[in-house]
């Protein structure tokens, strides 16, 4: 109180007013921070860092567990503490639940073939695919992707403000020219059952190159799990880590994610901790 209130009255009456000696007042004021503030103040600094990498939307809860994951013994209660007293908040965005699967039509579905069998000898025996929506400040961009389940690797992808057939077909066009699948491929398209993926266009593109057709039973995401858990990196690693400005920016994220990253360094603990490329380059020796 003495220390707050310098400058407004003399710290001697002051001190005499609380029976506290001048000298007793000016060893504290003097004296250093003890052990304990030094290990805040050190524990502040990485605290500070991790709110940094996060784009501010660390909470405490998460701070507390990359801390743990690097070997910092803290409890969580005093990363709260001096999260709360420094005021580093997370900043908490609304969870969006956008839906990107319009199942609402008449076109004609396939069996789900797949069977929720995401086990393949190689590589282009079985693709899964879907649609996510990525939120911008300028509205939503949407990313159609196809994942190879031998290797994990996105094998063809696309982009659009648009949540349509034309973007779907993008992504199987790139996948189907960069493994060079030929007309009498031996391969099992799975996909949900919405109006993208049942437009009579692409399915006519599915079997002009031989390639059969499965399709997840209504409202059950389990059916696509291995993309649905594609999809859930990709939001942990990525877009709920960033809120985007434009859906310019955001392209060139998710380009660095797929093309950079994901498929060339990610290394997966389902195929042996190696990467989807060095998992291919591997089985092809």
């Amino acid at each position: 109180m003495i220390e707050d209130q310098r400058g407004v009255a003399s710290v001697r009456l002051m001190c005499r007013a609380y029976a506290v000696s001048v000298s007793g007042y000016y060893a504290w004021r003097n004296r250093g921070p003890s052990q304990r503030q030094q290990q805040d103040m050190r524990l502040l600094e990485k605290i500070r860092a991790l709110q940094d990498t996060g784009r501010g939307l660390y909470g405490s809860d998460r701070i507390y567990k990359r801390l743990h994951a690097q070997g910092v013994v803290c409890s969580r209660k005093r990363i709260a503490r001096l999260m709360r007293e420094n005021g580093l908040n997370s900043r908490r965005r609304r969870k969006y639940r956008h839906h990107t699967t319009d199942s609402n039509h008449s076109n004609p579905v396939a069996p789900n073939l797949l069977a929720r069998d995401f086990a393949a000898d190689h590589a282009n025996q079985k693709w899964v695919g879907d649609i996510i929506g990525i939120r911008t400040d300028e509205g939503w961009l949407y990313l159609a992707a196809l994942l190879d389940t031998f290797s994990r690797m996105i094998v063809g992808w696309a982009m659009s403000i648009h949540r349509d057939e034309q973007l779907v077909e993008d992504a199987l066009c790139m996948a189907i020219q960069r493994r060079c699948i030929g007309f009498d491929s031996d391969l099992l398209h799975h996909s949900d059952r919405g109006s993208q993926y049942t437009a009579n266009d692409y399915q006519n593109l599915l079997t002009l190159y031989g390639i059969d057709v499965s399709m997840s039973r209504k409202g059950d995401p389990y059916d696509n799990a291995m993309m649905e858990s594609f999809f859930s990196t990709l939001r942990a690693e990525l877009t709920e880590l960033v809120q985007f400005s434009t859906i310019s920016e955001a392209r060139l994220a998710v380009f660095d994610y797929l093309e950079v990253f994901y498929n060339r360094q990610r290394i997966h603990s389902s195929i042996n901790y190696m990467t989807p490329l060095e998992f291919e380059a591997f089985h092809l020796l």
